[in-house]
């Protein structure tokens, strides 16, 4: 290959590796899309699906326990002086057989309802699960775009700063003002470099948290900054039906079910036990057969187990007792449960209405303050008014500025929370 040829593929490649990075610092992060993500590659979320899959093996495994049992074996035996004059010096026997549970005071049946239950309890624990992950991606989702929008703030506040830096400096070296009107606004303007640089690196952390919860390999993506500006009314929940939809209460009503179940399972142990098993065996040896000298034979057997429970100086009954104390203690779990949810719900309910009254109240004050600099700028063109209050006047702008970015931020956040706590975040 030429050099020139060479040089030309370098190039390519170079400007090639550059598109692609491109492309994907250019990914859009949709709040849905980022939701679809962490639903499926959140490690929560795996952890979950996979304590559901051991709960299936166990239900499946329990349901195996009431069907027959079949077990096979054998071996090789040699013997020596003065055995081998009794049995052959080697012989080799095997043996099948079969055993059925007949009776078990009911416990293989309670048992396959507590496997069943397992299975939903931890069907509920991935709902709760996607729930607070799903909340976890909105509240970054949100804070990544209140600190974007802070960085542009940032960077118009530096703007009007600059502006103001220069003209006041022009006004310092005509000698109309003194050098502390000129430093104040530089003090202003470091303060906002430093606040720019803090920005910056949150949303690096943010975007990191995202690409973690998400499953995203890099944060090679950027999220848009707007905010919707209507700010809706959400209608008050119906909180007992919200409550019952909750899968932290699904979850408990499960425990409190395997609870009574287990207490079930240690009343069977009070009752008598029925087991039957045949069995088929096979011996190879010289002269093994007892009955006329043939170097084999083969037989069966049949065995009825049948185990009473007569005394045990109230061991088992007071097992029994233990039981029914924690399912009473499930219960009263349940109970307080659910009171403190209705709690929940509403408090979260009225966290998301002082949100919404927040936004309002913030964006009149920026439309305020908005008109506060337009008019001091005005006169301080009109040379009515000094620097320090144009200064003033955009310190009072930009605070309420940022206000309102976090006010907007944490009504989204507290919406996502409240339709958490009512079942309907999505």
């Amino acid at each position: 290959m030429s050099t020139k040829k060479y040089k030309l593929s370098v190039v390519f490649m170079l400007v090639f590796a550059m598109y692609n990075q491109t492309i994907a610092q250019d990914k859009l992060l949709t709040l849905q899309e980022a939701k679809t993500m962490a639903t499926t590659n959140n490690k929560k979320m795996i952890k979950a699906s996979k304590n559901i899959d051991a709960a299936n093996a166990a239900k499946a495994s329990s349901y195996a326990s009431n069907k027959p049992f079949v077990d096979a074996s054998g071996m090789g035996i040699h013997v020596g002086d003065p055995l081998n004059s009794l049995l052959p010096e080697n012989f080799a026997n095997a043996s099948i057989g079969v055993s059925q549970v007949v009776f078990a005071g009911g416990k293989i049946n309670t048992v396959k309802k507590i496997s069943t239950t397992a299975v939903d309890l931890y069907t509920s624990q991935k709902e709760l699960t996607n729930s607070e992950v799903l909340l976890d991606v909105e509240t970054t989702y949100w804070q990544i775009v209140t600190v974007k929008s802070k960085i542009d703030l940032a960077n118009k506040y530096k703007s009007l700063l600059t502006e103001l830096l220069r003209d006041l400096t022009n006004s310092y070296n005509a000698g109309i003002i003194y050098k502390n009107d000129v430093l104040r606004v530089q003090v202003q303007l470091n303060q906002a470099e430093l606040d720019l640089t803090k920005a910056t690196d949150a949303l690096k952390l943010l975007k990191l948290q995202m690409a973690q919860l998400t499953g995203l390999p890099n944060t090679n993506f950027y999220i848009e900054t707007s905010m919707d500006n209507t700010v809706a009314l959400v209608a008050d929940a119906a909180n007992l039906e919200a409550v019952a939809t909750r899968p932290e209460i699904k979850i408990l009503e499960n425990a409190v079910e395997i609870e009574e179940l287990k207490t079930k399972v240690l009343s069977a142990d009070r009752k008598p036990t029925i087991s039957l098993n045949v069995s088929g065996v096979y011996a190879n040896g010289k002269q093994i057969n007892f009955t006329d000298g043939s170097n084999d034979f083969s037989s069966y057997y049949g065995v009825l187990n049948v185990n009473i429970p007569i005394f045990d100086w109230g061991s088992r009954k007071q097992k029994v007792k233990e039981q029914e104390y924690k399912a009473q203690v499930q219960k009263l779990e349940l109970d307080e449960t659910k009171e403190l949810l209705l709690i929940q719900i509403e408090n979260a309910y009225l966290e998301l209405q002082q949100a919404k009254q927040r936004v309002q109240i913030n964006e009149k004050s920026l439309q305020q303050a908005d008109e506060n600099l337009r008019l001091n700028q005005d006169r301080f063109t009109a040379g009515t008014v000094t620097g320090k209050d144009v200064l003033e006047a955009q310190v009072l702008w930009q605070e309420a500025y940022s206000n309102v970015i976090d006010a907007k931020a944490s009504y989204r956040i507290n919406e996502a929370n409240y339709k958490k706590t009512i079942g309907q975040l999505n």
